[in-house]
């Protein structure tokens, strides 16, 4: 029991220690990301309409 025990608490132990390390965006790099994607969206819409447009 007490083997499991130990088991148990280094699989706990690894397991914080590899999810602690993520990397966390300042909320610059979200709106940067934000409109990034914003503009990408409004390059396809107008791709889009042109190609209706032409079609």
């Amino acid at each position: 029991m007490k083997k499991l025990t130990y088991l148990f608490i280094a699989l706990v132990s690894m397991s914080l220690l590899t999810s602690s390390c993520r990397e966390q965006k300042t909320t610059e790099e979200k709106v940067e990301d934000a409109v990034d994607e914003a503009g990408d969206a409004i390059e396809d819409t107008a791709e889009d309409i042109e190609d209706a447009v032409d079609g």
